[in-house]
């Protein structure tokens, strides 16, 4: 029986066939070499047809080569903004390596244990190499199979001792900061879900009354509105000291009813000489204003506020206004804030949210805004709704004076002295009130280095003050669930334990699990769960939202400062108890001071202040910053702590990249270099 025809087959072939004669290996070849013995019979019109087909092809092979071309220029292009990327900033290491002063090395026992670690992970990365190309990796050596020389023998006693000792102990500890790190991310969904019932509900704290709004009211009786007392600390503060005593001033309140206090502890004669005669100036308006100055500097802030308080004539006034020289709150400050204490007499403090005028200025104050907007937005807004209690912010908040008096008054045993005063003010009965919609403007630190010292600050106080305070908090009168949210939410959770997970986890247990595999950690702790809290966190600020993977990155990167601050505080180390002013550069004042101009020459020169006085004012500021500007020297600073942690997570990306593990490997090597540009100090302003 015969075979039936394959029509499929046949079908196929009459395509090759008919496929043109250059693309087919059996047709006749145009070179001269190879010649293949079959005849090609073609039509005339087919003829032409593959004449233009391959002219199209000529073409299309030409229009290729210039695509190419202008790949290949693009890739020269990219290699050369690359190269010239890299060599810009080995120059600027350099050069910044070259004038680190003395003064800058860090000598300290934290230093000293980052440098050990580095070296150790530098040993080991030179022992998985030498593994690695042995092929070690893929066949381990064993004792019990026998070893070859005395290379592979210790290489086999690394991987026992390996097994059986490092990886449990690691492991054990990984286990312990993922727990922790979950804890941590549970506390702040649930003030994520309190902040979205808050909104949804449209819950906000109620006055009882308001304040006229228009002075012309005939109405309105001065004796109507409480005294208030305006206090304004600073230290040295010349590029903003105008612009928060000019906002005070202009309060909308009665001027009998107010008394506004300069507390100035400079140390610099002409920035004193500029503070009083400013205060001069408003005086003669008819404001009430006064200039204090001490002569013994002690207990910084905290020191400065009590001495104010001390005076005799505080005990004519009910309620005291604080702000911090950089801050400039709305001339309605006053009636926004000072009606909520009306028929609320255990209310102690009116605390209103910060507001930055340079949060666009450059990375690091776009960073800095994502925290503060959670912090203002979720923390205090939740806190103070539901348990009304939250840290006091040290500023831009109205106090009660008869609450200040009750909890023992302003105390300088740490450096935080606005929380040590609202702990008090909790275990004494009083409660606080948070208003999101009061927002009083002021301004971020732009440098890494004032950032770095502000945070230091902010986060070995409260350990300082957990420590002094845990036994007033065990004895205090408040309730059992009060205790417990200041002892184990307040301190421990989100002081202690957020520095310790974030810098143990991320900058030591994830590097050492590259060279101690048997410990494993988890590709969703290293991607999914941060990725998710730092959703969280950025929420209050969406339109940062392109900034999350920097935001990120960065908050590991901090971890380090946050870390050492609070083991410095817990344990009294080093210089916990160092009291660095913030340093501004008056960003406020430049676009604020014109609408002072502006609004000064109508309702405020009235009192026989001439404009000419404050022109000249002005030309004595500007002579005075040029001098000062002329002696003065600012540099950009190397950061040996990040530099060397920086060097730790490049090494174990190394490691990590011989196991292709794809995800460690890639928050290794970016985590790495944050540490990198962040050690290089090449975040937040640069000094050329």
């Amino acid at each position: 029986m015969s075979r039936p025809p394959n029509y499929e087959f046949q079908e196929w072939w009459n395509k090759q066939r008919s496929k043109d004669p250059a693309d087919d290996q059996f047709s006749p070849s145009t070179s001269d070499d190879v010649r293949f013995l079959t005849v090609n019979i073609q039509s005339p019109e087919s003829a032409v047809a593959a004449a233009a087909a391959g002219k199209d092809r000529s073409r299309s092979a030409r229009q290729l080569s210039w695509i190419y071309l202008l790949k290949l220029n693009r890739i020269a292009h990219s290699l050369a903004f690359v190269t010239s990327g890299f060599i810009t900033l080995i120059r600027t290491a350099n050069r910044r390596i070259a004038t680190s002063s003395d003064r800058q090395r860090s000598d300290s026992k934290f230093y000293k244990i980052i440098k050990f670690f580095l070296i150790v992970s530098l040993c080991l990365l030179f022992v998985e190499l030498v593994a690695y190309f042995r092929g070690w990796h893929f066949s381990p050596p064993t004792l019990e199979a026998g070893v070859e020389d005395w290379v592979e023998y210790i290489y086999a006693k690394w991987l026992e001792i390996r097994a059986n000792y490092l990886g449990p102990l690691l492991q054990c500890l990984t286990n312990v900061c993922i727990v922790l790190f979950l804890i941590q991310s549970v506390d702040r969904f649930i003030l994520v879900l309190g902040c979205f019932y808050i909104k949804i509900r449209g819950l906000k704290p109620v006055a009882e009354m308001e304040y006229q709004l228009d002075p012309e009211d005939e109405s309105m009786n001065p004796e109507d509105y409480p005294m208030v007392l305006v206090q304004i600390p600073m230290c040295n503060e010349r590029e903003v000291y105008q612009q928060s005593i000019a906002a005070a001033c202009i309060q909308d309140w009665p001027r009998e009813r107010m008394l506004i206090q300069i507390l100035d502890d400079s140390d610099d004669a002409d920035v004193q000489s500029l503070i009083r005669a400013e205060v001069q100036k408003w005086q003669q308006i008819g404001v009430h204003i006064i200039y204090r100055h001490r002569l013994i500097r002690t207990g910084y802030k905290a020191g400065n506020l009590r001495s104010a308080m001390s005076c005799d004539y505080v005990k004519d006034y009910e309620f005291v206004a604080i702000f911090d020289a950089d801050f400039q709150p709305a001339p309605d400050f006053l009636k926004s804030t000072i009606p909520y204490f009306k028929g609320k007499e255990d209310l102690a403090l009116v605390q209103t949210r910060w507001t930055f005028v340079n949060k666009e200025e450059n990375l690091l104050t776009r960073l800095q805004n994502i925290n503060l907007a959670f912090h203002f937005e979720v923390e205090q807004q939740v806190n103070g709704w539901f348990i009304n209690f939250f840290g006091f912010n040290g500023t831009a908040g109205v106090w009660r004076i008869k609450a200040l008096e009750d909890c023992g008054g302003w105390l300088d045993r740490t450096t935080v002295e606005d929380m040590d005063i609202a702990v008090r003010a909790h275990l004494c009965g009083w409660k606080f009130i948070y208003l999101n919609d009061v927002k009083c403007l002021c301004e971020l630190p732009e440098s890494y280095e004032a950032y770095k010292k502000q945070q230091h600050r902010w986060h070995s106080g409260p350990m300082q003050l957990f420590r002094l305070c845990f036994v007033d908090i065990l004895h205090s009168k408040v309730s059992l669930a009060k205790k417990a949210n200041l002892i184990f939410l307040f301190f421990l959770l989100r002081k202690l334990i957020l520095p310790f997970y974030s810098f143990t986890l991320f900058c030591i247990i994830l590097p050492l699990t590259m060279f101690l595999p048997e410990a494993q950690l988890p590709f969703w702790v290293v991607c999914y769960i941060p990725g998710v809290v730092s959703i969280m966190n950025i929420l209050p600020c969406p339109q940062s939202f392109p900034f999350i993977v920097p935001y990120l990155l960065f908050e590991n990167t901090m971890s380090v400062t946050k870390f050492n601050a609070m083991i410095s505080g817990l344990f009294r180390l080093g210089s916990s108890y160092e009291w660095i002013v913030t340093k501004k550069l008056g960003r406020s004042s430049e676009t604020d001071l014109a609408a002072f101009g502006e609004n000064e020459s109508t309702p405020l020169l009235e009192g026989g202040v001439s404009k000419s006085s404050s022109e000249s004012g002005l030309a004595e500021l500007n002579k005075l910053e040029i001098t000062k500007k002329a002696g003065r020297k600012k540099e950009n600073r190397l950061y040996r702590k990040e530099l060397g942690l920086s060097f730790i997570l490049l090494t174990a990306s190394v490691r990590s990249l011989l196991s292709a593990q794809g995800i460690h490997f890639y928050f290794l090597l970016f985590q790495g270099i944050t540490f990198l540009i962040v050690g290089l100090d090449l975040i937040g302003e640069q000094v050329s």
